[in-house]
């Protein structure tokens, strides 16, 4: 079968779609016919690596997939051959006391389909059966890839951890990425007032508020947190959503009001970073991280997406063997929702 694969950590370079042996299956799996997958900045951290990291190589990139079941395995009775299911990209043990407590994506034997275990971009992959959830008719299989990961992260870190109320102030720091996407919409959903979102260009801002911003702030215009000061009469936010990191976090603190909350589920420009821990305890701050979500998060996030309460935001679509080419893309940075493969 056809799939994307880097066969060493590295560059883009180092990524192809090749011919690899299609996947067997344990008695708990099924094997999944990918109808759509779709891609993350999290592929290309797998990419370059990290200490500790240690796949299988060649390894299948992509953490987000919809389908249709191929084949089953034989201990397997939620899901029968032909079933469109939309899948949980979050593995877990559901042994633990952490998946015993609902808490699966504390999981002690944690892992994420396509960073950890081989994922979606290819013909044919095997996944947990207890991953699968059905996909209704009419919704399409690239959106249901496009919700997978992000939409499970952003409702976990907005709801579930970062506890946001409705009426409550919210500045979503970056305009254009999956999760960001999400999140605008979640917190509209939430009733959250108002939403501001810092964005690079124009065309995201604008795409920002269609999907329910209420102050665009570009920053190639004006310094973003001198203008939330001035819009919020020097009062700060609620909550701000930063997962840029290190370019940004200094500033996402200052903008919140005492007792704000900063959330994270990610650091795009950099992991590591100084802060002014007068800002935490003299704002009586909180910062709040969390990955993925778990499972009960992922059905009832999903449901929305299926319901139409939510709107997954797909930039671009590519056949599978310009695999390459939508992962340039990817790292080039200049991206308004998900990127979406077909085999």
């Amino acid at each position: 079968m056809k799939a994307l694969v880097f066969h060493e950590h590295g560059d883009l370079n180092q990524t192809a779609v090749a011919n690899i042996p299609q996947p067997e299956i344990g008695p708990n799996d099924v094997l999944l016919q990918v109808k759509a997958a779709a891609l993350n900045r999290l592929d290309l951290w797998v990419l370059a690596g990290w200490p500790g990291l240690n796949l299988k190589l060649p390894h299948v990139m992509g953490s987000d997939g919809a389908g249709i079941v191929a084949a089953v395995g034989a201990d397997v009775q939620n899901v029968q051959v032909g079933d469109r299911v939309a899948v949980n990209p979050t593995v877990s043990c559901g042994q633990c006391a952490y998946c015993q407590s609902g808490r699966d994506n504390m999981c002690d034997h944690f892992a994420i389909l396509g960073e950890h275990l081989d994922g979606f971009a290819a013909e044919y992959t095997a996944v947990p059966a207890k991953n699968l959830i059905p996909l209704p008719d009419h919704i399409p299989f690239e959106a249901a890839a496009a919700a997978s990961l992000v939409y499970v992260t952003a409702w976990h870190s907005l709801i579930t951890v970062g506890k946001l109320q409705a009426g409550e102030s919210v500045l979503v720091v970056g305009a254009g990425g999956g999760v960001n996407t999400a999140v605008i919409q979640i917190a509209k959903l939430a009733g959250a007032n108002p939403i501001y979102v810092v964005g690079s260009n124009a065309d995201k801002l604008a795409r920002a508020q269609e999907l329910g911003a209420d102050v665009l702030i570009n920053r190639q215009e004006e310094n973003w947190g001198k203008a939330i000061f001035k819009a919020t009469n020097r009062q700060g936010v609620d909550v701000v959503v930063d997962n840029v990191g290190a370019a940004t976090y200094h500033a996402s603190l200052r903008s919140l009001k005492k007792g704000g909350r900063l959330l994270t589920v990610g650091n795009t420009s950099g992991p590591k970073f100084e802060l002014d821990n007068r800002l935490i305890f003299g704002k009586h701050l909180q910062i709040l991280g969390s990955t993925m979500g778990p499972h009960s998060d992922y059905v009832k996030v999903m449901e929305m997406v299926f319901n139409g309460r939510l709107h997954p935001v797909i930039d671009t679509i590519y056949p599978l063997q310009n695999g390459p080419t939508a992962l340039q893309h990817l790292q080039d940075g200049d991206v308004a929702g998900k990127l979406v493969l077909i085999p």
